[in-house]
């Protein structure tokens, strides 16, 4: 099994100086999609699931178009809900996300004010991550190791990929790796617009377990195009 995060293109957060809540992707973000796309074409996956929100949902079509599959949204995949800022200065964001980054670490759970709370994300997606690989034959073995136990569900050749978000991505990399959370996942794994992220299982003894093949690959994206 090998399951396949990519993360979607450049958004535009971001239009003349107001804060844009769920945004587009911008003109260079269609253009790294759109490489995405060519990427595709020589990738095969049996499944492919969706983000709800619009610039996943953009980052996919050039993907789905290359693959010959519909869209599937799966609501798990949903990034960090921030506060309601659209329409607002540019600055409320940029001085909300410094503030954040200040606080002593573990004040950082309770996240930024009037959004999501960083520990409620976390235990969201843990949580999305777990009925996703239970669907897919995977259980989590009574061990405080990363150990994954199978089940008649379970195949071994499936490729799937996940178009998701740097947040949604990193958390759910980190709980399919066994590492301890910590509110600042998608800095932790820094993963790029528009790129790929590769986890494969394999066997070991008492039962599987996850290796991390590949984080933030951006061959596919030439270095003007590289952005995070």
């Amino acid at each position: 099994m090998e399951i396949v995060f990519v993360r979607h293109a450049e958004p535009e957060w971001v239009r003349d100086k107001l804060n844009v809540d769920n945004p587009p992707l911008t003109k260079r973000g269609h253009d790294q999609a759109a490489l995405l796309g060519k990427w595709a074409e020589s990738e095969h996956f049996d499944e492919v699931y969706v983000s709800p929100l619009l610039r996943t949902r953009q980052t996919a079509g050039p993907i789905l178009a290359a693959l010959k599959m519909d869209l599937v949204i799966a609501p798990w995949l949903e990034e960090i809900r921030n506060p309601i800022w659209h329409g607002t200065p540019e600055e409320k964001a940029i001085e909300a996300y410094k503030t954040e980054k200040a606080k002593p670490s573990h004040e950082r759970w309770g996240g930024l004010e009037g959004g999501e709370a960083v520990l409620d994300f976390v235990e969201r997606i843990n949580v999305g991550t777990s009925l996703f690989l239970e669907e897919h034959g995977l259980v989590r073995a009574e061990t405080d190791l990363p150990v994954w136990k199978q089940t008649s569900a379970f195949r071994k050749d499936i490729r799937i990929l996940l178009v998701a978000h740097a947040g949604t991505s990193s958390v759910s990399i980190c709980h399919m790796l066994g590492f301890p959370p910590t509110p600042w996942e998608w800095e932790r794994l820094v993963i790029g617009h528009a790129t790929v992220n590769r986890l494969e299982v394999f066997e070991i003894g008492d039962g599987m377990t996850f290796g991390l093949s590949q984080l933030s690959g951006n061959e596919h994206l030439p270095k003007e195009l590289r952005t995070y």
